[in-house]
């Protein structure tokens, strides 16, 4: 996220609308991993990108939040996930 011209980062407003970029290796352990991180809320995801070689490929996470504990709470659920190796 960049900041803005007070060198803060802008103030996120919930519930919101949110987005994660999702990358792995396999799309159904990407998608499983999704359904464990989010269990309980309504979720969008969508085929981003596949790379050149086709190891990799891009998944996008559209999702409701209702505050910055539940956003948190996603993100570090996924970055656990030995499947999913980045997340943008």
């Amino acid at each position: 996220m960049l900041l803005n011209d007070d060198n803060k980062y802008p103030e996120i407003q919930f519930p919101c609308e949110w987005s994660y970029k999702i990358i792995g290796l396999d799309v159904n352990k990407i998608l499983n991993a999704v359904e464990e991180a989010v269990l309980g809320l309504n979720y969008d995801v969508t085929p981003s990108n596949i790379s050149k070689n086709g190891k990799y490929v891009s998944l996008n996470l559209r999702l409701e939040l209702p505050n910055e504990a539940v956003k948190n709470l996603i993100y570090e659920k996924l970055t656990q996930s030995p499947d999913i190796k980045f997340i943008l």
